[in-house]
């Protein structure tokens, strides 16, 4: 039996030395070159050593892991934020040398299912800087090597990396990676050389972060490196005073609050500061900073914008279907004072009542991670569904089909007709963004929540004024024309606008869920009109013989109702056959590309629910004339269609300080974004690309240029100082 397992043992050990010996030998392969040396390619993240130039004694040398993710694939932050991991490093460096912290470009933001990442998308580099104590250095060269593990992740799944990376420093000869080296240094953000001020309430991360108030910012954002202290998908706040930037940031604190944090403040998705901060006072805020950058202006200035956005939304295209129903109170409220005075308050209130609370409902959902809009309901094909009946309800009350109190409005002495005619108006004529009111709507989403609300209540404010003006002023109210029998004409002839607007509810729903969807929509309103138009007969011949029938009709739409969910099928959002210009459909990385081109750019966006956007791009957008202008200067179009709920397009919106559609961008070659106004005149766009300059309303530039470096507090040179991340 020995003698059978003594041989084994002597095979075990004779394989074991041959394997260490091999080892060996390719650990002395290394080439000795001053070159770059790739490691085997991972499967998503190439990864590659390079370093700036030759070594001497007793310096720094900057040596840089430079990656290259694949098409779709991302790495991460030293910080990864709500999901993923940071990069490890292990050195092998000869006695005596050290690796300091390294050094992370500005990294860019990722939001998936409410989770914020902070990741790399294209190729990036990591500088480290190594410390080459004092003494000779060998003429061939120092080796070192290598161990990184990192994360590469898709949109939906992610894979650990490795790669055991090694290179020999060169201590003589030039640079071959100089060019490349100027880049990276480049991108690191640079040494804020004064520290930042932080304090912790009940609810925010609050920052005062010294740099100069002439300082474009672009889109403002903190990205923090100290973890587990913020909500990292939560909007940031910022605000300035004087030489102080202020930040304001939802805590998701778990554990005790930090001494000192640190982190980036970016100016946009490339330029940004390194900060560091200790715990100190950081008073009160300053004047808010729109996400573009622009301080916003004072609380009066919004608060007049919104109530005039709200009175010119009365005449904008999208709120004449509910004309009608306003022109029938008006002529109603010439009866009596009192009872003028009563219907104009009842409406005020329907009015503002609404128009706070889908803004508070807006506010809500933003701080929970949803990435919503103004009108954001009008993207939810329920809600549709839902304004679709009720407008179909409201034709057959104005045709005369049926009364019903609660909407009927043509009962005298019915406040609460007139509260509901306002709610239906704020619903109905609020998703469009008519001109005042974009700055004061994407200040809203910026602003303190109390602040904010006041803004959506002035808004609503706006939107009443014509009525409380009946109410209110004898004079207003006696231009109106006396009640008479013409009414109930008047009444039955703007039952048509308003079936109108129901017939453009369904096509709505159609383009929001599909054909199937609409079909069955169409069929639940059909069945609720023609259970209206029972109960309203029972009602003229004063009998109840037609209740089964009523009753039959609502039936039938609940039953069609439960059939929505599975007939949902949204179709694909496509372009025109006939449309004139040639638009690819908008992203940010789509945006990037057009741009780097060298090409003016011009961007809209706009949705099947906003007939100003509808009204817009027939008048200046969709024209031979624009596509000829367009053809000649090669001007690369794209359009955001928000008809449906998409989160990179209202981060963008949100990022351009619009809380809704229309916008409209204009980007000259090599230029900063322009933003036009929200009414455009036939020529605005063929005399914006002859000439340049933007004619008509304009907000003025988005942005200044990117300036790199920052002075009091100035910045040092990356590397420089402590040198560490």
């Amino acid at each position: 039996m020995d003698k059978t397992i003594i041989p084994i043992r002597l095979v075990q050990k004779i394989l074991a030395l041959m394997a260490v010996a091999v080892a060996l030998v390719m650990a002395l392969a290394v080439p000795a070159v001053g070159v770059a040396q790739e490691a085997a390619r991972p499967t998503h993240i190439a990864a590659q050593l390079a370093a700036e130039g030759p070594i001497a004694a007793g310096q720094t040398v900057m040596v840089a892991i430079h990656f290259t993710p694949d098409d779709g694939w991302h790495g991460y932050w030293r910080n990864p934020g709500d999901a993923g991991y940071g990069m490890q490093l292990k050195w092998q460096l000869p006695a005596g040398w050290q690796a300091s912290e390294p050094e992370y470009p500005v990294p860019r933001q990722l939001l998936i299912s409410g989770l914020m990442n902070h990741v790399y998308k294209g190729p990036y580099a990591v500088l480290v800087p190594l410390h080459v104590p004092a003494g000779t250095l060998p003429q061939t060269g120092v080796p070192i090597a290598l161990d990184a593990q990192w994360l590469a992740c898709t949109d939906v799944i992610c894979v650990p990396e490795n790669a055991q990376l090694q290179f020999r420093l060169a201590t003589s000869g030039t640079a071959s990676d100089a060019p490349r080296f100027a880049a990276w240094r480049a991108a690191i953000p640079a040494l804020l050389d004064q520290r930042a001020a932080f304090e912790i309430t009940d609810e925010l991360l609050r920052l005062a972060i010294p740099v100069p108030a002439t300082l474009p910012l672009e889109r403002p954002h903190i990205f923090l490196g100290s973890t587990d202290i913020i909500n990292y998908a939560a909007p940031q706040r910022f605000s300035r005073r004087g030489n102080q930037l202020i930040a304001e940031i939802p805590l998701a604190l778990r554990g005790d609050a930090p001494d000192a944090i640190e982190g980036i403040l970016a100016f946009d998705e490339d330029d940004g500061v390194h900060f560091g901060a200790d715990k100190g006072a950081v008073g009160a805020a300053g004047v808010p900073v729109a996400p573009n950058g622009a301080m916003l202006p004072s609380l009066l200035v919004l608060l007049l914008g919104a109530a005039a956005g709200g009175l010119l939304l009365n005449i904008m295209p999208c709120v004449f279907p509910i004309l009608s129903l306003k022109a029938l109170s008006l002529a109603r409220a010439g009866e009596n004072e009192r009872q003028a005075r009563k219907e104009a308050l009842a409406y005020s209130a329907g009015v503002i009542l609404a128009c706070t609370a889908l803004g508070g409902l807006v506010l809500a959902l933003r701080a929970a991670g949803e990435q919503v809009g103004w009108a954001f309901q009008l993207q939810e094909p329920g809600v549709v569904v839902g304004l679709l009946v009720l407008a179909a309800a409201i034709t057959a009350n104005l045709a005369g089909m049926f009364e019903l109190p609660s909407v009927s409005v043509t009962r005298s002495g019915e406040p609460a007709s007139a509260f509901a005619t306002g709610v239906l108006a704020a619903v109905v004529a609020t998703p469009c963004t008519g001109p005042f009111m974009a700055a004061a709507l994407g200040a809203a989403l910026l602003l303190p929540p109390v602040e904010a609300m006041v803004l959506f209540a002035a808004l609503g404010l706006g939107l009443a004024l014509p009525f409380l003006a009946v109410g209110f002023i004898p004079a207003v109210r006696r231009l109106l024309p006396a009640p008479g029998p013409w009414m109930a004409r008047f009444r039955h002839i703007m039952a048509i606008p308003m079936g109108l607007t129901a017939a453009a509810l369904a096509w709505l729903i159609w383009r929001l869920a599909g054909a199937e969807y609409a079909f069955l929509a169409i069929g639940i309103s059909a069945a609720v009109v023609a259970s209206l138009a029972a109960l309203g007969s029972g009602q003229r011949a004063g009998t109840r013989s037609l209740r089964f029938t009523s009753v039959a009709g609502i039936i039938a739409a609940i039953v069609l109702a439960f059939g929505l969910a599975d007939a949902y099928d949204p179709p694909q959002s496509a372009r025109s056959e006939t449309a004139l210009i040639d638009a690819k459909p908008f992203s940010q990385a789509r945006l990037d590309a057009a741009r780097s081109t060298g090409k003016p750019v011009f961007v809209w966006f706009t949705a099947d629910w906003c007939l100003s956007c509808k009204v817009n791009e027939s008048v200046a957008i969709e024209r031979e004339a624009t596509r000829d202008a367009f053809a000649k200067a090669g001007v690369i179009a794209l359009v955001g269609d928000w008809t449906r709920r998409d989160p990179e397009i209202t981060r963008f919106l949100t990022s351009h300080g619009a809380a809704g559609v229309p916008l409209y961008l204009w980007y000259p070659p090599g230029g900063s974004a322009q933003q036009l106004g929200q009414v455009l005149g036939p020529e605005t766009l063929v005399t914006l690309v002859g000439t340049g300059p933007v004619t008509g309303p304009i907000s003025g530039p988005i942005s200044g240029e990117r300036q790199p470096s920052v002075s009091g507090g100035t910045l040092l040179p990356a590397g420089s100082a402590s040198g560490s991340d």
